[in-house]
């Protein structure tokens, strides 16, 4: 259910964007792409900082907000081994994005001149998404 609200919500800017760009495109593309990824962009700080105060929040009361799991469970929960897991996996997996946008695009550059090099690229972008795995099994590791 939170994938699917993740997808929506990053879905948002695509309509009135894609909008922008039919409308306005034709005219100057060079300035409606400007104003197009300066628009993504603050779309993007906005939900940045939504989610961090979210984070602050949750960092203020980490043991209230835990309790109720706690207390259902019987057992002792350690309030900061879900944040250290959260943020092992959060930082391989923008740590894997950076490294699969200039690996990927090096990866098309290459194929579009040489076709024969797919194989080889191909492996390359895969061994860049292996981070976000790597970030993933850490956290598995922590979590009790």
């Amino acid at each position: 259910m939170f994938l699917v609200f993740a997808v929506l919500v990053g879905l948002i800017p695509v309509i009135p964007a894609v909008t922008y760009v039919i409308r306005y495109g034709k005219d100057d593309p060079v300035k409606t792409v400007s104003r197009l990824v300066t628009g993504v962009n603050g779309f993007n700080l906005l939900v940045g900082m939504m989610a961090a105060g979210f984070a602050l929040v949750w960092l203020a009361s980490p043991s209230s907000v835990l309790a109720a799991d706690a207390l259902q469970e019987g057992g002792v929960v350690d309030q900061y081994a879900t944040l250290a897991a959260a943020i092992s996996t959060g930082l391989a997996c923008v740590g894997a994005g950076i490294a699969v946008a200039s690996t990927g695009a090096a990866a098309v550059g290459a194929t579009a001149e040489k076709p024969e090099s797919f194989g080889r690229s191909l492996i390359f972008v895969g061994l860049s998404e292996g981070i976000a795995i790597y970030g993933l099994i850490i956290s598995f590791l922590i979590l009790p």
